[in-house]
């Protein structure tokens, strides 16, 4: 029983791995998380410049995508982060298949980040709350719609 649940913690760390390394090759990434401990992978953009992690994180939803991204706590709020926590359902194929769709999203935003020229661009902070104002709205609107 032992060797069972081993062997299914390597295997999450085996597909976080490609996954890791995929997302670093990319090279518009930075990886933020350890290899070691629970078997995720947390990166940051290099350049937060022309969008942010947040926009990435809802382009990546056209393909089905739910990855979360958040800016990290006190003493560091100017660093945003996406987070893909590797669980024994998620094959090395889905992870192959994530830095595929996150190489897409990231052509189709520079194509158009390339194409305008915003002058007054949002915050992370500005994005956040956004987010954060979308979540509650929709957290409340369904504890109204509970059945007890």
């Amino acid at each position: 029983m032992v060797q069972g649940y081993k062997d299914i913690m390597q295997n999450c760390r085996d597909n976080a791995t490609v996954l890791r390394e995929g997302i670093q090759k990319m090279g518009c990434f930075e990886v933020v998380s350890k290899d070691s401990g629970v078997p995720l992978v947390a990166f940051s953009l290099r350049d937060s410049s022309r969008y942010t992690v947040f926009e990435v994180t809802e382009s990546l939803r056209r393909f089905g995508w739910i990855v979360p991204a958040y800016t990290m706590p006190a003493d560091a709020e100017h660093v945003a982060v996406m987070r893909v926590v590797i669980r024994e359902d998620f094959s090395r194929s889905l992870s192959e298949r994530l830095i595929a769709d996150l190489s897409k999203v990231m052509a189709d935003m520079d194509a158009h980040a390339a194409k305008k020229a915003e002058p007054a661009k949002k915050t992370v902070h500005q994005i956040e709350k956004e987010v954060t104002t979308y979540w509650r709205r929709l957290v409340d609107r369904k504890k109204g719609s509970l059945v007890c």
